[in-house]
């Protein structure tokens, strides 16, 4: 299987639009534990996320930053010195040799720089080791001077992802030497990071100092605290031979972990673990763009570190741990994501055995009729406050069960299927339930968000929604029908009949009640605390893309119609049309402000599959058009995060990428969408 390659091109003739370039754009490496390396091209710390290794720990610590960056020369043998990379300071960039960068590729979704120093190309690759805490950073003398020396210098901070850049360690940090091996620490609980040298011949010099005032842009843009300060015991000096490598590896695992499997090793048996990946994929999906999808999607799915009990658990069934990270770098595991995603992730992907883990991993965590939305960084129970989660739940068993048919996992969770269902339709949590007059589901309580337009600041629930959403009866009507279908195949006709009945009255009300004859679409919510809600939304749409469609056929026209006119842009849908008082064009300022536009016109690119299933189901012939409603994120491989897709985009030209930089259900509708369009 050839290598699957994406190369980013940057000015090469104007310094200043390459610099922006260099520092607006940035990479991902991911290590199935929730741990990740990520920066920009350039090297430059903008974020309080960036780093070559946040490991991921089990509760109560999280993911913590143990390694920000490196700052790293070359000497030449007459003597002479030439730096390359750089910091952001608070007046301005302090980027050195950033000429001598000539390129920079994913090599199966590892980022690969190339510098040419005067004649003298050398490369460097990061690989993680798969479900270790473990980075490489391995170098190559390609031409040139037959002989260099590599000057590398670690500058950290220990502290949690999510901290502060300005965050201080509680006790100084604690440097030990046993022969080429090299250990950090601050204090007995603090993490152990372990740095060694591979190949070449090397030493280390300590010269300990702090990097003070490095600013980091994106924070400051957000609002938050932009001036930190990094810390160094000293720096590493290695000769590099032409043809030869060096790494430098950074980890928390044990040093007998550690020297198991040296750096090349460790690249050769990644990019074998991602070649497999793309074998057990869809075949359309083993080549070009799809194929770089596919492995962007694996970034997303993981082992969660630290869920002791819950691995137990899923052990003694023969089960593994599995869930996805609904986005980096901030964001932890969440239900709805999930769920959403799961199509995409892992079945577009061949990878079944691990979709049907996610399943029963999130079965085990009904409580009251519902899934967790998310578990919070650094704790091991969820959170349960969505309305939306459980019944999205449904869509994904039944996709899992189109690509398996794995009835056994149906019959093992049929139990929890069942109580969501009769939690719902007797109320549970959250005010969430069946209005028994209409058969239509209702949510709300005071100060919560429980729609997937979540956005919140302090009390103030920016898009409570409270009342019958939409999508939510989108979402009910079709479990409704799904277990119908399920308990019939299972040999309760009772029940099944039940469910029929429940669904027939949801059926006739919804039609009834939300139709919005003066706009020719859908309320968005009815019942609201201000009455009926007739808010152009992209949720009208799940009535229509659905398995079991809600909405009366002759009504889809119209609601797409409208949806085409007011909400599609090429990177998705706007959550709000233009004119309404609340719309927002952008997404930006600080967490008050961006808040505010979150849901209230910004496009997020995951709509883009409801819209396409819509468009698919009313123009089957027509899928030629639908696969050019992805056109423009195609795009966006190159924008933000180098070969994924954003969470968010601004409403407007130039629909600036915004949000996390790589986003679990944005990559896996694309994925799927595209490969629902292949023709």
């Amino acid at each position: 299987m050839t290598t699957v390659t994406r190369e980013f091109h940057f000015d090469r003739h104007d310094e200043e639009a390459k610099t922006r370039q260099l520092l607006e754009q940035e990479w991902l490496v991911t290590n199935g534990l929730g741990g990740y390396a990520s920066g920009t091209v350039c090297g430059a710390l903008t974020r309080r996320y960036h780093g070559l290794l946040i490991a991921a720990y089990p509760s109560p610590l999280g993911r913590i930053v143990v390694l920000n960056r490196l700052t790293e020369a070359i000497r030449f043998a007459d003597g002479s010195m030439v730096r390359f990379g750089g910091d952001q300071k608070e007046e301005g960039l302090d980027f050195h040799g950033m000429e001598y960068l000539t390129g920079f590729r994913l090599e199966d979704g590892l980022p690969v720089w190339r510098y040419d120093i005067n004649g003298t190309v050398i490369e460097k690759q990061l690989v993680m080791v798969h479900r270790q805490n473990t980075m490489h950073l391995i170098y190559r003398l390609l031409s040139g001077e037959k002989m260099v020396r590599l000057k590398l210098q670690p500058y950290l901070q220990f502290r949690h992802h999510d901290a502060s850049v300005d965050s201080v360690a509680d006790e100084p940090y604690m440097f030990t030497a046993v022969q080429n091996r090299y250990q950090i620490s601050s204090g007995t609980n603090s993490p152990q990071l372990r740095l060694v040298i591979n190949g070449g011949r090397g030493n280390f010099t300590l010269e300990e100092k702090h990097s003070t005032d490095i600013f980091y842009n994106e924070e400051s843009a957000r609002g938050y605290e932009s001036l930190g300060t990094l810390w160094t015991a000293g720096y590493f000096a290695v000769d590099l031979g032409i043809g030869h490598d060096a790494a430098l590896t950074a980890s928390t695992e044990t040093w007998e972990t550690i020297a198991a499997l040296p750096p090349a090793a460790s690249l050769e048996m990644e990019r074998e673990r991602r070649r497999l990946l793309l074998a057990a994929a869809d075949p359309r999906a083993r080549q070009g763009l799809p194929a770089e999808l596919v492995l962007a999607t694996d970034q997303f799915i993981i082992t969660p570190a630290g869920r002791h009990k819950e691995s137990v658990r899923a052990h003694a069934m023969g089960d593994e741990v599995c869930t996805v990270i609904a986005g980096y770098h901030w964001f932890t595991d969440w239900g709805r994501d999930t769920m959403i995603s799961l199509e995409g992730l892992t079945l577009a992907t061949g990878r079944h055995t691990e979709a049907g883990w996610i399943l029963r991993t999130f079965a085990h965590y009904v409580k009251n009729g519902l899934i967790p939305n998310l578990f919070p960084e650094g704790h091991s129970e969820g959170l349960y406050h969505t309305a939306d989660a459980s019944l999205w739940f449904f869509h994904a068993l039944n996709r899992y069960l189109e690509y398996t048919n794995d009835r056994a996992t149906l019959h093992m969770i049929m139990p929890q299927m069942r109580e969501i269902i009769d939690r719902h339709l007797s109320g549970t949590s959250f005010g969430i339930g069946v209005d028994p007059s209409d058969g239509l589901l209702k949510q709300g309580a005071e100060g919560y968000q429980l729609t997937w337009m979540d956005a919140k600041v302090g009390d103030w629930v920016v898009t409570p929604r409270r009342g019958k959403a939409v999508e939510l009866n989108a979402l009910w009507y079709n479990a409704l029908r799904l277990m119908q279908q399920w308990t019939e195949q299972l040999g309760d006709e009772q029940y099944s009949r039940q469910l029929g009945g429940y669904a027939d009255q949801t059926y006739r009300s919804f039609n009834q009640r939300f139709w919005f004859a003066d706009g020719g679409y859908l309320y968005d919510v009815v019942d609201g605390e201000l009455g009926d809600d007739s808010a152009c939304r992209p949720n009208q749409l799940f009535a229509i893309s659905l398995p079991y469609p809600v909405l009366e056929r002759d009504r889809w026209p119209n609601v797409l119609d409208t949806v085409r006119q007011r909400l599609l842009t090429p990177v998705g849908l706007r959550t709000l049309a233009p004119g309404h008082p609340d719309y927002k064009p952008t997404y930006h300022g600080d967490l008050r402000a961006r808040d505010a536009a979150y849901h209230q016109g910004t496009v997020w690119p995951w709509l883009i599959g409801t819209f396409i299933d819509s468009w698919m189901k009313l123009y089957p012939d027509q899928v030629g058009a639908a696969r050019g409603f992805l056109e423009g994120l195609v795009q966006q491989l190159n924008q933000q995060c180098i070969g994924s897709i954003s969470e968010i985009f601004d409403a407007e030209q130039p629909y600036s990428p915004r949000g996390c930089i790589a986003q679990a259900w944005s990559v896996a509708e694309m994925l799927r969408c595209w490969l629902k369009t292949a023709q």
